[in-house]
């Protein structure tokens, strides 16, 4: 979190007792018996880590998310590769070099090959440059390089199969010039324009420098990949790793290098928003129509030279920037020299409120203000998506350094090994991830058009951020009351602390538990277009159509109708927290869990 954001402090009686956001924060987390994790003289256990924490940890959020991609390091990358060649080369009976041009030319699609192949082995031979039997070595012990034209012995001369031989000098520049304009030397043919033969990897492997042979084996690599449909590489930098999905829906993923993107179009991750609308955010951010939103909102154009001119100083009397140096009014845009006494004074412009109500300027006044409300609206969200940005950037600082240090210092205070005291790592991870989802709601209102569904979107976006914010101050101030810098070193304080340390843990814990309960279900409201505002709406108005009705009975009629007009027993019941219309079937609201009655 930042420094400089200001948090409102709440107590622990304040966090455990929201009745608006943690009433149901405490059943995911689980019975503790011991309440503080500690017995009956305050020590703190370590069985009740062993018994606890693993529930809470990691091991919940798996079972929560289904791994639905699989991160491919380079080894195993080049073995799935030689594996599909392999396969290739033994169902087709062609060698492993010719097995590895078709499969480049198709992609890796060893079923489309296969089918070409035995429909038309010719035509695939042709198309690809692969020469059913090649030329051998001509007989004749002096040839002549069709590249430098000089005369060498056969055995310093090669060809990919074909008729036309050259020198190895010129093959190794041909080669080395081909690998540096990039993956097209994977398609390299014979230098002669009119022949069609495909250099083989095992020339490659003959005739170029040892750089080259390498950049030739990257190359290959990493068409691997791009060929396929189901992996793509991690767009993090200095990162070698790939990524195959295995999903169908969700498309974030995560790589070992920890870094998370959206496998679908390769930006970071972005749920709840879809890919579109981060196209759409990301172009807008980047685009100079933003700077001619700015410069339409706060600039008028010089009348002689139309050149922008902003007003940086109080009086109306405007000079253009040389060579122009134009003197004009900032209020009606026309000449200095024509204003005087008989238009108001020099510092007023009565000419421009004449002709005002006349109509003359209303069209440009009226486009200047909605680009200057254009404008507002959008730096209004874009503020907070990079806050919420950066305040991402600080928490995985933060869980970097909670790993490195924080822990270890934990464990030398209160005997706890560091395995046991993962309920910090998972909050820090938690509050990452919160982070990014609180961030991209914002580029997701900034394209909400439906006013009914803004007030609602607003109203879930701000319990997210104030749940957010309590987890976030938990983990990263009330954490620094047990680390000894804060602490003074005395056995009672030990003590004392050691119990304070199990409270901490259990409320950490849970903060963690119903904020993770609390985004997930946000993710998954946006994510279907909170299609229930429309059905929330209709039913409130049912029931205050109903109330209505029923205010002319009499007392004791009103005494039988107990339940609150929000419970229609028919058509579901709107939630009194969220207004989600759950099914009359469940007792419990199926986004925020608060009891129906």
């Amino acid at each position: 979190m930042d420094s400089d954001v200001e948090m409102n402090a709440a107590s622990d009686d304040e966090v455990m007792d929201d009745e608006d956001y943690y009433d149901y924060c405490y059943s995911d987390v689980g019975d503790d018996d011991g309440s503080g994790g500690g017995d009956s003289d305050g020590e703190l256990v370590a069985g009740d880590y062993d018994e606890g924490l693993e529930a809470e940890g990691s091991d919940e959020v798996v079972s929560r998310r289904e791994q639905t991609f699989a991160v491919l390091s380079e080894e195993d990358i080049s073995e799935r590769q030689e594996e599909d060649i392999s396969k290739v080369s033994s169902v087709l009976s062609i060698e492993r070099e010719e097995a590895c041009v078709l499969l480049h030319h198709y992609k890796w699609n060893i079923s489309k090959l296969s089918d070409e192949w035995f429909a038309d082995e010719e035509k695939v031979r042709h198309t690809v440059g692969l020469l059913l039997n090649g030329n051998g070595r001509p007989r004749s012990r002096k040839l002549t390089c069709g590249i430098c034209f000089e005369g060498h012995s056969s055995n310093m001369m090669s060809s990919a199969g074909c008729a036309h031989f050259y020198c190895h000098e010129c093959w190794d520049g041909y080669i080395s010039a081909a690998i540096s304009g990039g993956p097209g030397c994977l398609s390299l043919r014979c230098p002669d324009p009119s022949c069609g033969a495909m250099v083989l990897q095992r020339m490659i492997n003959k005739l170029a420098k040892d750089d080259d042979k390498e950049k030739y084996a990257r190359f290959l690599l990493r068409a691997y990949v791009e060929g396929s449909k189901k992996t793509k590489w991690c767009p993090a930098p200095d990162c070698t790793c790939a990524v195959e999905f295995l999903g169908d829906e969700n498309y974030d993923v995560s790589c070992n290098c920890k870094f998370s993107f959206c496998w679908n179009c390769t930006e970071e991750a972005h749920r709840p928003v879809n890919c579109e609308t981060v196209s759409k955010w990301i172009l807008k951010n980047s685009a100079e129509s933003e700077n001619m939103n700015w410069i339409l909102a706060n600039s008028k154009p010089c009348p002689k030279c139309k050149r922008p001119i902003e007003k940086n100083q109080g009086c109306m009397h405007m000079t253009c920037t040389p060579p122009c140096k134009f003197e004009f009014c900032w209020l009606c845009l026309g000449s200095w020299a024509d204003h005087g006494e008989r238009t108001g004074g020099f510092y007023a412009c009565n000419r421009y409120e004449s002709a005002k109500k006349e109509g003359v300027y209303d069209e440009t006044e009226a486009r200047r203000e909605r680009a200057k409300n254009s404008l507002e609206r959008y730096m209004h969200y874009y503020e907070r998506w990079a806050s919420n940005q950066t305040s991402r950037q600080k928490a995985q600082a933060d869980l970097h350094k909670a790993e490195k240090e924080q822990l270890a210092k934990l464990t030398d205070i209160f005997g706890i090994p560091e395995t046991q005291l993962k309920f910090i790592i998972e909050a820090w991870s938690q509050i990452i991830e919160c982070r990014r989802v609180l961030k991209w709601t914002y580029a997701y209102g900034y394209y909400l058009d439906d006013r009914v569904k803004s007030e609602f979107f607003e109203y879930l976006q701000g319990e997210a951020e104030s749940g957010l914010e309590r987890l976030h101050q938990c983990a990263e101030k009330d954490l620094q009351a047990f680390l000894p810098s804060l602490k003074p070193d005395s056995d009672e304080t030990t003590k004392s602390s050691v119990a304070e340390f199990g409270d901490f843990r259990v409320k950490l814990a849970g903060l963690t538990s119903v904020t993770r309960n609390y985004f997930e279900n946000l993710v998954q409201a946006l994510e279907a277009g909170l299609e229930d505002v429309r059905a929330t709406g209709q039913a409130a108005a049912t029931s205050s159509a109903a109330s209505s009705s029923k205010k002319g009975g009499t007392k004791s009629k009103k005494k039988q109708h107990a339940k609150p007009s929000s419970d229609h027993t028919d058509d579901g019941w709107p939630c009194e927290r969220c207004t989600y219309l759950n099914p009359p079937s469940v007792d419990a609201c199926s986004v925020c869990e608060k009891g129906r009655y």
